[in-house]
């Protein structure tokens, strides 16, 4: 099961582009919790620091198809950096902000979040121009499951550091971090030479290179039923976060709530390494199927269908549940790479990031008036049917075509590798021609 990440990570830069994309995003799960905690203590009120949050969030939604576009377009490095200073200062700012001016953190919030890191999908974009069949579903599997890691830990460093210090020193930690993650994942794009637009040839995705009038990604069926999708399975995903919560404030408990995340989280991790590894290409409707009954075995186990004598009893059954996570996500990333025309994928994956905002958004209010109508069960119930038409909405995703047979890699060829004379790269290849 392990030659699948044998033979991806062995694919020179996949692992470094990798690391640095993560780092370049670790910021996002933290940052909600520390603008949280800043606001409320200006002003003493939790709405208002949601209102704050939500900036962050809207701004980061509002712009994902335009840096997706500039991204196509090349330079790939500039816009991650321009993107992490602009955004470090304006976390900065945000913390040097006077307390009796806490109003203008509204717009503040909003303008830094146009500059959120591009660095999902800028490099989820990358993937099919360096990786290939079985290699590429393993990497969209490896950035699933490892992102989970981000869900877990920044938070928890998050809640730490305004623990122990203050709610502005966190920002100034996620400031720092946010443009070391900037700095690193651009001068990886620089060292694989993928900081320019793809090939144009490049066989992957439907329309290759696009030819013809070139025409909204809105107009494209089978990408609109992906975006619809997106949204529509973080909402149920957000709802259940939600959902947690409401369970342990009910209980008057709240440690229960890190117990069960990290339980769901750790789920969705095992499964993402187990489906990187499996061979073929992943069946989508399948996944979206399991990911739906995964939140549905919940229901008889929570109040006020069932009251057990602690949550703890239904850990077992949240791992389960989190196992089909981490595959449907990783199953979703690569049919839209495989989907998305060659020269527009970021473009394409900035919707997807537009759409997994709109779907955070909607997941807020929605579950919580179920929860106030119906209990935890009826927030249950909502991430349910949510996931479960997106489940339905796969039916309509089209099988990607046949990838073109792959030609030996430089490693494979006797006379080529590091040590031997440059060879004119294959054309279209780029600078990724030791891969081609």
């Amino acid at each position: 099961m392990l030659a699948n990440y044998r033979r991806l990570f062995a694919v020179p830069h996949v692992l470094s582009l990798l690391a640095w994309s993560l780092t370049a995003r670790f910021y996002m799960p933290g940052l909600m919790i520390a603008v949280t905690f800043l606001v409320e203590e200006w002003t003493g009120s939790y709405t208002l620091a949601g209102l704050v949050a939500g900036a962050f969030t809207l701004g980061l939604a509002l712009v994902g198809p335009l840096r997706g576009r500039m991204a196509d377009r090349g330079g790939t490095d500039r816009l991650v950096l321009v993107c992490g200073v602009v955004f470090s200062v304006g976390l900065v700012g945000l913390l040097l902000l006077p307390g009796v001016l806490w109003w203008l953190s509204v717009p503040l919030a909003l303008v830094t979040g146009l500059f959120g890191t591009p660095a999902n999908q800028v490099v989820r974009a990358l993937w099919p121009r360096l990786t290939h069949g079985a290699e590429r579903q393993a990497i969209y599997a490896a950035e699933a499951t490892t992102q989970e890691l981000l869900f877990v830990f920044s938070p928890i460093l998050t809640a730490g550091v305004v623990a122990l210090a203050g709610p502005r020193w966190a920002l100034l930690m996620l400031s720092v971090l946010a443009l070391l993650g900037a700095l690193g994942f651009a001068r990886a794009l620089r060292r694989a030479g993928v900081t320019g637009p793809a090939p144009t040839d490049d066989a992957d995705g439907a329309d290759g290179g696009e030819a013809g009038p070139r025409r909204s990604l809105l107009l494209h069926p089978a990408l609109v039923v992906l975006f619809l999708m997106c949204l529509l399975m973080v909402s149920g995903v957000m709802g259940m976060d939600l959902v947690i919560v409401a369970w342990a404030n009910e209980l008057d408990a709240p440690h229960y709530v890190m117990v069960l995340a990290s339980v769901w989280a750790l789920g969705s991790l095992v499964g993402g390494a187990i489906a990187g590894g499996l061979r073929g290409r992943p069946h989508l409707v399948r996944r979206c199927f399991g990911s739906a009954l995964g939140v549905a075995v919940l229901v008889p186990f929570v109040p006020p269908v069932t009251h057990l004598p602690t949550p703890l009893l239904i850990t077992p059954l949240l791992f389960v549940s989190g196992m089909a996570l981490a595959p449907t996500l990783a199953a979703v990333m690569g049919r839209m790479g495989d989907l998305a025309p060659a020269r527009r994928r970021a473009e394409a994956f900035g919707w997807m990031s537009t759409a997994m905002g709109t779907g955070g958004a909607v997941a807020g209010p929605l579950t919580g008036a179920l929860v106030d109508l119906m209990g935890i069960a009826g927030g249950v119930l909502s991430a349910t049917a949510l996931v479960l038409v997106a489940a339905l909405l796969s039916l309509f995703v089209p099988e990607p075509r046949s990838e073109a047979p792959r030609a030996p890699e430089a490693a494979d060829v006797p006379g080529t590798g590091r040590d031997a004379p440059r060879v004119p790269p294959v054309h279209g290849a780029g600078a990724l021609d030791e891969l081609r």
